[in-house]
């Protein structure tokens, strides 16, 4: 599903739980973002029927209870509105490991512009004279990730396929360079947050850690200028940067814990403190930093150090999410 039509969605959605009343088609065109505005044309008219009697079927294919009548005796066509209690889940229990790709999941909900939008929507309709119960509706606070700042205008470009330029700086660069880049999406990997697309000045796919960034990107030229590659894979072309080295990476166990790691390790004895010294070998070392911080206190990485900082981090976000 195209980004925007996707986001469409979703405003859509926000737009419908936050009120009990059934809202129009015409009333939805106006204050839901993403709808073709009202200009007066015929041509306007039926690019909007088209859109939204997609968009509700698609609705109802995915399950969204999305209802249709009349708030009133004396509307004069009918509405649309989706039931809180048909829509939401029961509780959900989630493990440790779930509860991370959720928080990061979130991370990208509270960054992205979308939730402004959703927001924006039902302020409209509040306006417009429909009731919105704001006991109801999802409180969304859009911010921008202070990690990362340059991730909203690399998102919205990659959203509205809009050329993108930038300073990047590597490692071992002592000034960033330019670069113009077809940005094709942003994608979290382990922990870090990557640009993917097209190097238009080397004419290959390459990834950009947003963190390297210096100063804020600047979209280009007209929107939709580009597609990105029919089932391109950007956490794919992220994880290649890694493979093919092999990584030692050497560790502390507490004496009778973390059996599962110990079955791929070679022992390097003890420690003075009977702590048993381990040596992995692995060619993903941040794929195994998600292995050693789920036994927690019962193993210490003591080198190399990007293994033990990624543990860290790890280690850190969850604590964050369960206080």
């Amino acid at each position: 599903m195209a980004a925007k039509r996707a986001e469409r969605l979703v405003n859509l959605v926000i737009a419908l739980l936050g009120t009990r009343q059934y809202v129009t088609a015409a009333r939805i065109r106006a204050t839901v973002p993403g709808y073709e505005p009202d200009d007066g044309t015929e041509r306007a008219d039926e690019a909007f029927k088209r859109m939204f009697e997609r968009d509700k079927a698609e609705l109802r294919e995915m399950g969204v209870p999305l209802e249709t009548g009349r708030t009133s005796v004396f509307d004069t066509e009918d509405g649309y509105r989706i039931a809180r209690a048909d829509y939401e889940l029961p509780e959900i229990t989630l493990t440790g490991e779930e509860a991370a790709a959720v928080g990061l999941a979130l991370r990208l909900w509270e960054s992205a512009q979308l939730a402004g939008a959703a927001h924006s929507a039902l302020v409209k309709l509040k306006a417009a004279g429909v009731d919105v119960d704001t006991n109801r509706s999802i409180p969304l606070q859009p911010r921008l990730d202070a990690g990362e700042p340059a991730f909203e205008p690399v998102y919205a470009a990659a959203r509205d396929r809009r050329q993108l330029e930038f300073d990047y700086r590597r490692p071992d660069d002592v000034e960033p360079g330019r670069r113009r880049v077809q940005p094709w999406g942003v994608v979290a990997w382990h922990g870090r947050w990557y640009l993917v697309g097209l190097d238009l000045d080397r004419q290959a796919p390459r990834q950009f850690r947003l963190s390297r960034v210096v100063g804020t990107p600047k979209a280009v030229g007209a929107a939709d200028a580009f597609e990105p590659p029919e089932g391109v894979d950007l956490a794919e072309i992220v994880a290649g940067q890694d493979s093919g080295e092999e990584h030692l990476v050497v560790v502390r166990a507490r004496p009778g814990t973390a059996i599962g790691l110990r079955r791929h390790a070679v022992s390097l004895g003890a420690t003075d403190e009977d702590e048993d010294r381990l040596e992995l070998r692995t060619n993903d070392p941040y794929r195994l930093a998600d292995e050693l911080a789920a036994y927690g206190p019962d193993v210490v990485v003591e080198h190399p150090a990007e293994v033990r900082d990624a543990v860290i981090e790890r280690l850190t976000r969850l604590a964050a999410m369960s206080a």
